[in-house]
């Protein structure tokens, strides 16, 4: 039986030890940090509402913005200086940018503003299911994520541990649809990310609380353009006019199919296929208007799509046999491929395991059970992977759970809240000691 994402979860909590039940903090500032987070949830489930119940959809830059402003005066009540970076040389509203120094290792924390739907969409408030669960856009991704980051920090400040690292808070405002060109969009991102030591994502990832993420998937796209000969129907495979566009594009994608499919991590996907007598086609929004007769030999085709690796040598690995395939073009045909570069790999290093282990010591140390690493097939593209290559150690997934991403019937579990806080601020504390 498959279980629907809010199901699922239910299942792993059910399975997840009572905090103390089996174990519990080692020392005195453990156990004030756990219980500072408990005695704060209640308010910060009501911020948590408050941002949710402002529209930030990606496009909707004054929303993104008035959440920025939201957060401003908690950020700045903990210590950071706090900026504000205008998006429009990317196209988008900008990025929350907050900064803190500190005696130790500097970690850096990324998280986003913004949420997948605009102000038409119907989907727009919180609301309380029951005493557990809180749907609207963004109670999960990621604006709970926010909650959580926010919520541990205060934790530490309370017990003047805050200043044992260094912490800069990147906060993007077009996570949800990256601005262009990428390399302007992320470049507060990387450049924050050289200065530090560990990154962790505030990402609710695979809504599970016994994983965590290690190793992310890349984003790349990808457009091939086939020209062919025309003429009329019944001269198709004559040696004048060849195979036309069509058969072409079939021969590249069972090409790929064949000669390229099957090694683990990598997948290709064909998400827009079309040829005919004229096509005209949009890379964005991704559509392609075409139109020919039976009886024409077609002399376009397009294939437009997608290609994630686990490394960067698989995605130039895999880029080269795909380049191979296009090249061997039928008769009277000729093809040529386009890659664009979206997000990169998170590849899963000695680094991130061991940041893992030390989570997974933490939440073991709480009482809550050991934490594994989430397979990277079901770890989509995030922004940590843009930080991932400039740090020693790096994990996602830390934010608040729920489920439903990316649709009208996401939800936050709210029972996550004190088992992500408590995990990320003792982690925090752990860092700082080290």
């Amino acid at each position: 039986m498959r279980l629907r994402p809010r199901a699922a979860l239910l299942v792993v909590l059910a399975s997840l030890p009572l905090w103390g039940a089996h174990a519990a903090p080692r020392d005195a500032k453990e156990k004030a940090l756990v219980s500072h987070v408990t005695a704060g949830e209640q308010a910060n489930i009501e911020l948590l509402e408050q941002l949710v119940n402002v529209n930030s959809g990606t496009m909707n830059f004054a929303g993104v913005r008035k959440v920025a402003d939201m957060l401003r005066p908690r950020f700045e009540a903990l210590g950071f200086k706090v900026s504000w970076v205008d998006g429009t040389p990317w196209g988008r509203a900008g990025h929350l940018i907050a900064t803190r120094p500190g005696r130790g290792k500097h970690v850096l924390l990324i998280g986003h503003l913004d949420t997948v739907f605009e102000p038409n969409h119907p989907f727009q408030r919180w609301q309380r299911v029951d005493k557990n669960i809180a749907r609207g856009p963004g109670a999960a991704d990621m604006k709970g994520g926010i909650i959580i980051g926010l919520a541990a920090m205060d934790a530490l400040k309370s017990q003047k541990l805050l200043d044992s690292l260094q912490i800069t808070v990147v906060l993007h405002g077009d996570e949800e649809d990256s601005g262009k060109p990428l390399d302007l969009a992320r470049h507060d991102l990387i450049e924050a990310a050289k200065a530090a030591d560990i990154a962790l994502g505030l990402e609710n990832a695979a809504d599970n609380p016994k994983t965590a993420v290690t190793a992310r998937r890349s984003s790349t796209g990808w457009v091939v353009k086939v020209k062919a000969k025309s003429s009329h129907s019944s001269q198709i495979f004559s040696n004048e006019v060849g195979a036309g566009a069509a058969y072409e594009l079939g021969r590249i994608l069972n090409g790929f199919y064949q000669e390229v499919r099957g090694e683990e991590f990598v997948t290709f996907n064909p998400g827009l296929v079309a040829s005919s007598t004229q096509v005209d086609f949009n890379k964005q929004p991704l559509s392609a208007t075409i139109s020919g007769k039976n009886n024409i030999v077609a002399p376009v085709g397009i294939i437009s799509g997608d290609l994630r690796t686990l490394t960067v040598q698989q995605l130039e690995d895999t880029r080269a046999k795909m380049r191979k395939v296009v090249a061997a073009s039928l008769p009277n045909t000729s093809a040529e491929i386009e890659f664009t570069d979206n997000y990169p790999p998170m590849a899963p290093t000695e680094g991130n395991r061991k940041l893992l282990s030390l989570y997974d010591g933490v939440s073991k140390d709480l009482g809550f059970g050991p934490v594994t690493e989430v397979n990277p097939r079901n770890a989509g593209a995030a922004d940590i992977s843009f930080a991932a290559d400039h740090v020693d150690m790096a994990l996602d997934g830390l934010g608040l759970l729920g489920g439903g991403a990316h649709t009208a019937d996401e939800f936050a579990d709210l029972r996550t809240y004190r088992i992500q806080t408590q995990r990320l601020a003792v982690l925090l504390y752990w860092l700082g000691k080290k």
